[in-house]
């Protein structure tokens, strides 16, 4: 029995007549009458006996009746799933993002994004880069967020902005009466910053020394948001993206880091690996926001 065979047997099953059963597909009743016709046909004996305008199960058609109706819930939750998933109401989006974006924009991309698919499930991944390029390799990320852009030739990469560095100073530090911080300002200090062999480190290393200074951090760190707490006990002056919104935390003051790089925020993606739709409209989330164009 066909799909649509099961759909005409089912309705006649529950409206009893013809007419009750066109109108629950909303079709005619000659042309559910034909379907029914070729269903027996096919079948090889008779669903319903003819009387007085009603349709009577025959003992085949009744024994049919439950296992026809387990097959139909099956096929009515395989076209709401599809309708769903049309429409960006179900489905799974995998994202990972490296900390600064995770905590500065996606707070914000998640919120919109679910306002609009409450129905999609949402799966978040906190990971430095390598971690995030093996995650999209493996399909446990779809989308990723990091500030950098020189990535292997698998990894798809999409600008979305630009985020410059700011320092961290303890609270109360004499360069906190400062409007912003130089290189040569910094180069007294205990300096906080990236570990070498990193892009950030790279870029701040370069910036330096095109202003006659020398950018050597003292304490080395992974991630941007471990040098609060160093900060904070007052091991020195950290220079970090400045992406994070550092001002939510206490004992630390925030001053920009004058004439200072530059680094790209990027959306990476997987060449060759097509988005689904809910994906596909997170993307468009990611954005919206990072660009501020919807």
């Amino acid at each position: 029995m066909r799909a649509r065979q099961l759909e005409v047997f089912i309705a006649v099953m529950r409206a009893g007549t013809v007419t009750g059963a066109a109108r629950m597909l909303n079709i005619s009743q000659p042309a559910l009458s034909q379907i029914l016709i070729h269903a027996e046909d096919e079948l090889g004996f008779r669903l319903f006996d003819r009387e007085k305008g009603r349709l009577h199960p025959t003992p085949e058609a009744l024994e049919l009746y439950p296992e026809a109706e387990r097959l139909f819930a099956g096929l009515e939750g395989i076209r709401r799933k599809t309708s769903d998933l049309r429409r960006g109401r179900a489905g799974l989006v995998r994202l990972a993002a490296s900390t600064p974006p995770a905590m500065a924009l996606l707070p914000r991309v998640l919120a919109e994004f679910r306002a609009r698919h409450p129905d999609i499930l949402l799966r978040s991944h906190v990971a430095p880069l390598q971690s995030m390029v093996a995650m999209l390799r493996a399909g446990d990320a779809a989308l990723a967020l990091a500030l950098d852009d020189r990535l292997p030739a698998d990894i798809g990469v999409e600008a979305l902005g630009r985020t410059g560095f700011c320092c961290l100073l303890p609270e109360g530090d004499p360069l906190a009466t400062a409007e912003a911080l130089s290189f040569a300002d910094l180069e007294p200090h205990t300096v906080i910053s990236y570990r070498g062999d990193t892009r950030p480190q790279e870029e701040l290393a370069l910036a330096a020394r095109s202003q006659g200074a020398f950018f050597a951090p003292r304490i080395e760190i992974d991630t941007s948001i471990s040098a609060v707490g160093f900060v904070q006990a007052g091991l020195g002056i950290a220079v970090v993206d400045d992406l994070l919104p550092w001002h939510q935390f206490a004992g630390i003051t925030v001053r920009p880091l004058a004439h200072g790089p530059a680094l790209p925020l990027s959306l990476l993606t997987l060449k060759g690996k097509v988005l689904s739709r809910a994906e596909d409209l997170m993307r468009a989330q990611i954005r919206a926001i990072c660009t501020g164009h919807p």
